[in-house]
């Protein structure tokens, strides 16, 4: 897809479509990035969520989709969570779009702040393209935003949600979550 054009994901249905066709698409297509296909990963961001933010269903949607923009755009490590956060806005809601979006800005933040926060290599090398580290007025900025906890929750799921062989709900139990976070998005843009 050429980088100006917008995907937008209209259903339940389509989402789903879209997550299981993670399986056996990777980060790096040489493989080369992170141990774990993307729809692996992105179960194994969820249930980390699902277990440490049992109420917040936006939160463990977020990291359920957060990586989206991976098979959207391929190669586009950059602006992969902003083509994420676009496709999915109308369906899932303003928040998990901008936690999506986040996900990266996060990443800038913790290399910046947190010396024992460790990235993967694959994530370590795509710093670099999505900015580096940031710089002291980001990261004031950064602090100050309101997403700023869930948006640090997102990043820690999404940094250790890449184990081989880890046993997940398959992709199938996230539906009803799904389902109720568009429910609530719906019911918030229907007058």
């Amino acid at each position: 897809m050429s980088e100006g054009a917008i995907v937008r994901v209209s259903t339940v249905d389509e989402l789903m479509v879209l997550l299981a066709n993670g399986e056996d698409v990777w980060d790096m297509p040489d493989r080369s990035g992170d141990p774990v296909d993307i729809l692996d990963h992105d179960r194994q961001c969820a249930e980390l969520l699902r277990q440490r933010y049992p109420h917040d269903e936006e939160l463990q949607v977020a990291g359920l989709v957060h990586d989206v923009g991976h098979q959207l755009f391929p190669g586009d490590d950059a602006g992969h969570g902003r083509h994420g956060a676009d496709a999915i806005r109308a369906l899932l809601g303003a928040r998990v779009a901008r936690l999506v979006e986040l996900h990266v800005v996060a990443k800038r933040y913790l290399a910046a702040t947190d010396s024992a926060h460790t990235l993967s290599p694959s994530s370590a090398r795509t710093l670099i393209a999505q900015g580096g580290p940031m710089s002291a007025a980001e990261i004031a900025e950064f602090r100050t935003d309101p997403d700023f906890d869930a948006a640090i929750a997102l990043r820690h799921a999404d940094d250790a949600g890449k184990v081989v062989g880890l046993t997940v709900a398959p992709l199938d139990e996230w539906r009803p979550v799904i389902e109720r976070v568009a429910a609530q998005t719906a019911s918030v843009s229907t007058p």
